[in-house]
């Protein structure tokens, strides 16, 4: 690998589990898998800047040669070629400061654009391949705080704070050593002062790394807010609840501000007081500097260069406590990061994954003794010792009241989730058994709340099949009776149908899903009431396309409309989890049970007696 490419995922994931405790600046240890790969442009940067750190202290240095040669010499002569000489040497150290400063500033900010657009891809790509389980209990919201608020944190340190301080690192005890080496009696003094500054300084950044981590969680509130309000628009205005959720928003940020606030108050304790007592205690240096020069034991020269290391010193220990905030908050972002990073799926890859076997005329499907809990409700059973065959080629209907368990099958067929016991395979091979790709390329799934990306009509439609040629993609939108109302829009195929697909109509959007489904053409179609949204003449279409859509596949539907259920092969009746009847329609009528009093409220029919 190049050092230049982006850093593959797995090396994240395992530094996530090895995360330190929270709180910690060590958190930002997190962010090292992502560093190596760049590990020459980071050697790079450190040299550009201990460069442009050593031309910042040879600067004294060149002062003091200036004053003690340049302007206190007797003959004005020499006085005037010295200075010559010394102003151009000065130009000559200024010249490299910036070049040196530049190159570095450069590299360091390469670095943090690179590092922080690879951390979110991390991140990302994982949310991705985490089971509905992880969105059980995390929030949109939350995610994209993190992806956003949390890596520009990131890129901060990286790209400059991180920069600063090890420059300023370096000039700081560049400076010190140049003191002590100059004036070692009075330095020794001014260090035994400066280590009682450390101690407040501790207990200030606990404070602070404690207040940095809750003001992004607060910040990340507001976001969870205004990411769920801002995806049900239509049903905020529709309840006329606009000013109860700018309210809520209101109060979120405000939460957000107030921890904020103390943060920054802390931190402004924190930089006052490490900036007062350092400038006291070199302030105290320089006293005795002064006094060193009256009684001749230092030419002024010398004073000089201790006045611009006092300066640098103290400079170097301002721009660290501002850096050392910078990394309090950004250990904060970081620990968050790598949280969402060392978060597992429950459904994980097999280790050994096996083939499904060829198929022709559709996949064969088999629940055996299956019972599931979904983890937020462990002690409700979504299903209970189901048992079902599914032939291939076959059509089933899978009928009940609401919560019966009908879609709990297709997130079992689709391996969003686990059995807690029993079995489901497909083609005679255990889902947990076959890997999650294979598995759901051989699945097409027509949901009840069809999603439409932000995205042409054409690209919705491909996104069944993306390598799928224009004339296949209009075929598709053919047969699922689209392609008269997409060719009706605008800019046709390649009208932009708005975020979420509002300029469509619910039944227009429920066809442009079922045209993705078709392009897909996977022997094994899951219909989760695909034609809901349809008004009955739209209906009697997709219908028709959807039947032509079954053959030679198998297809199980899920449908409360039984009108739509009653030419299948077989009907499986649910019930709190269970299977308690299965048959034709006209079996399941004559029966009278279950089925049979849902048909009598549809059909305004009379149940057989039980």
């Amino acid at each position: 690998m190049s050092a230049d490419t982006a850093t593959p995922l797995p090396a994240p994931v395992r530094a996530a589990e090895r995360t330190p405790a929270k709180g910690s600046p060590k958190s930002l240890s997190g962010l090292l898998p992502f560093l190596r790969p760049y590990r020459g442009r980071i050697a790079l940067a450190l040299l550009f800047l201990v460069l442009a750190a050593a031309t910042t202290l040879v600067l004294p240095v060149a002062l003091k040669s200036l004053i003690d040669q340049g302007l206190v010499s007797a003959d004005p002569g020499e006085r005037v070629m010295a200075l010559r000489e010394h102003f151009f040497a000065l130009f000559l150290v200024g010249a490299a400061l910036g070049l040196f400063s530049a190159a570095r500033f450069y590299m360091v900010t390469w670095l943090g654009e690179r590092v922080t657009a690879d951390l979110r891809n991390a991140v990302y790509g994982h949310v991705l391949r985490q089971s509905p389980e992880f969105f059980e209990t995390t929030q949109t919201g939350e995610v994209l705080s993190r992806l956003t608020t949390d890596t520009t944190l990131v890129q901060t340190v990286v790209g400059s704070s991180l920069s600063m301080g090890l420059r300023n690192t370096v000039m700081g005890i560049g400076a010190l050593l140049m003191l002590v080496v100059t004036n070692p009696y009075v330095m020794t003094q001014v260090l035994g002062i400066l280590v009682l500054v450390v101690l407040p300084s501790l207990y200030f950044g606990r404070r602070v790394r404690r207040l940095s981590r809750a003001s992004q969680d607060r910040v990340a509130d507001s976001s969870a807010i205004a990411a769920e309000v801002l995806n049900a628009i239509p049903v905020v205005q529709g309840y006329v609840q606009e000013r109860r959720e700018s309210e809520r928003f209101v109060l979120a940020t405000e939460n957000a501000f107030d921890t904020a606030r103390r943060r920054t108050g802390v931190r402004s304790a924190l930089v006052a007081f490490i900036i007062s007592a350092t400038f006291g205690a070199l302030l105290w240096g320089l006293y005795q500097g002064t006094q060193a020069v009256l009684a001749g034991r230092i030419t002024p020269g010398h004073l000089g260069q201790t006045v611009v290391f006092v300066i640098i010193l103290v400079g170097s220990v301002a721009v660290l406590s501002e850096v050392y905030g910078d990394l309090l908050r950004a250990a904060g972002a970081t620990e968050r990061l790598m949280e969402l990073l060392a978060a597992k799926s429950p459904v994980s890859e097999p280790v050994s994954p096996r083939a499904l076997p060829a198929t022709q005329g559709g996949s064969a499907v088999r629940f055996d003794g299956v019972t599931f809990h979904y983890p937020s409700r462990p002690q409700q059973a979504a299903l209970t010792d189901v048992f079902l065959d599914v032939r291939p080629g076959e059509t089933l209907a899978i009928v009940g009241p609401s919560g019966a368990g009908k879609s709990t099958l297709f997130q079992l067929l689709l391996r969003f989730y686990d059995t807690r016991r029993g079995s489901v395979s497909v083609d005679g091979v255990p889902v947990n058994e076959v890997a999650l790709a294979d598995l759901r390329q051989r699945i097409g799934i027509v949901p009840q709340d069809s999603t439409i990306f932000s995205t042409s009509a054409m690209e919705n439609i491909r996104y069944g099949r993306p390598e799928a040629g224009d004339d296949e993609v209009v075929a598709a939108a053919r047969a699922a009776f689209a392609h008269d109302f997409i060719t009706a829009l605008p800019e046709g195929y390649g009208s932009f149908l708005g975020e979420r697909g509002v300029r469509l109509s619910g039944g227009q959007r429920q066809r442009i899903a079922i045209a993705r489904a078709m392009l897909k053409n996977p022997p094994l179609l899951l219909l989760d009431e695909a034609t809901s949204a349809l008004d009955a003449e739209s209906e009697r279409m997709v219908q028709a396309a959807l039947e032509a859509a079954m053959r030679d596949r198998t297809t199980l539907v899920i449908a409360h409309r039984l009108a739509t259920v009653q030419r299948a092969d077989r009907i499986v009746v649910l019930d709190g989890g269970r299977i308690v009847e299965a048959g034709t329609h006209a079996e399941l009528v004559a029966r009278g049970g279950l089925y049979a009093r849902l048909a009598a409220m549809q059909f305004d029919l009379q149940p057989a007696a039980a």
